[in-house]
């Protein structure tokens, strides 16, 4: 089942199964939302963004289905971990992950993210603070770090 979400930061396609959210793409092509069927998983997890968006939710409970490699769920697993209005960076990342040089590893995992804003994988930047690596484009990134209140005009906190 898939639905059209018109978001803040553009129209995304959320698709879930009967018992859990499987992806949320952005600016999603293929979709029409005349063929939108009845999910309360798609409703669970629309709610749940709205709330996100209007700033008074940042832990999500919608239930996933994460289908990956046993790495890329841990890479998954650890990006639930940075919590709203964090950041850290994916050198961070790799020695939550246990191993430095998994770096480029946890970085491509990152990137396979098929639930980007509910497991956040834009809290994850450069070592230098620079935006990198976004799926759904940097701008997206910038916007969602905005809205978290990482990023003040032209200026970013670091964490982590």
């Amino acid at each position: 089942m898939k639905k059209l979400f018109q978001s803040p930061v553009g129209p995304l396609c959320i698709e879930a199964n009967e018992e859990s959210l499987l992806s949320i793409t952005f600016n999603p092509s293929d979709i029409d939302p005349s063929e939108s069927k009845k999910s309360n998983v798609i409703d669970h997890c629309i709610a749940e963004l709205d709330q996100y968006f209007k700033g008074t939710l940042k832990t999500f409970t919608v239930p996933l289905l994460l289908n990956g490699t046993a790495f890329q769920n841990k890479v998954w697993s650890e990006l639930t971990k940075i919590p709203y209005g964090k950041t850290i960076s994916y050198s961070e990342l790799a020695l939550r992950l246990g191993d430095v040089k998994c770096i480029r590893a946890a970085g491509t995992a990152n990137g396979k993210n098929k639930l980007p804003i509910i497991i956040p994988c834009h809290r994850v930047i450069g070592k230098d603070g620079q935006l990198v690596g976004f799926a759904g484009g940097l701008d997206k990134k910038e916007w969602l770090l905005k809205h978290e209140g990482i990023i003040k005009g032209a200026q970013m906190k670091i964490f982590g």
